[in-house]
């Protein structure tokens, strides 16, 4: 009878522990969708203003089309790229800041233009929504790396692989490119 009573007990045992495990992993994995979800926010917020950006340097700098186009390319680019994941994000965002770049530099040939309130204000609302990506991205990493770390644990590992959870991958984009368009150097607010 104790004997019963001892397999009953390490039976139950295993049932919770593996309850428990499991919820830990659905916590997580919500976690990295709740913080991927925070990214497009951020990146749709950022390709919202960037048709008004482009339109106000249009009006100085009417023979740069190719640098516009270019701008409004990266943008889709980006918008279509956070439906396919962190990787493909990453390689549109790397595009997007470089023709970033272009665009600010074609702003900065124009004095007239970094002296329009429109887009100082502009500017402004960009270098704070890529502030707010910045954040987002950190917390996708960070909730990403704590379910990596659960999946690839023993013996979490062996539930994790049976349940079918799998590592996430980090969201990284050039940090230098990614510093040229968050602080503009040039441009006084």
């Amino acid at each position: 009878m104790i004997g019963l009573w001892i397999v009953l007990g390490l039976v139950a045992f295993i049932v919770v522990w593996l309850i428990a495990i499991y919820n830990s992993l659905v916590k997580l994995n919500v976690r990295v969708d709740e913080a991927w979800s925070d990214i497009t926010v951020q990146l749709k917020r950022r390709a919202d203003l960037i048709p008004n950006l482009v339109n106000s340097v249009k009006g100085y700098a009417k023979h740069e089309s190719k640098v516009f186009e270019e701008v409004t390319n990266a943008r889709a680019a980006v918008m279509s790229a956070s439906e396919k994941g962190p990787v493909e994000t990453a390689k549109a965002e790397n595009m997007f800041q470089s023709a970033m770049k272009s665009l600010f530099a074609v702003a900065e040939a124009y004095p007239d233009l970094k002296a329009s309130d429109n887009f100082k204000h502009l500017q402004e609302e960009l270098v704070d929504t890529e502030d707010k990506i910045q954040a987002a991205r950190r917390f996708y990493n960070g909730s990403a790396r704590d379910l990596n770390i659960k999946v690839k644990s023993f013996p979490n590992n062996l539930i994790a692989g049976m349940l079918g959870f799998k590592e996430k991958e980090f969201f990284e984009v050039d940090e230098a490119e990614q510093a040229a368009i968050s602080k503009p150097t040039d441009v006084q607010f």
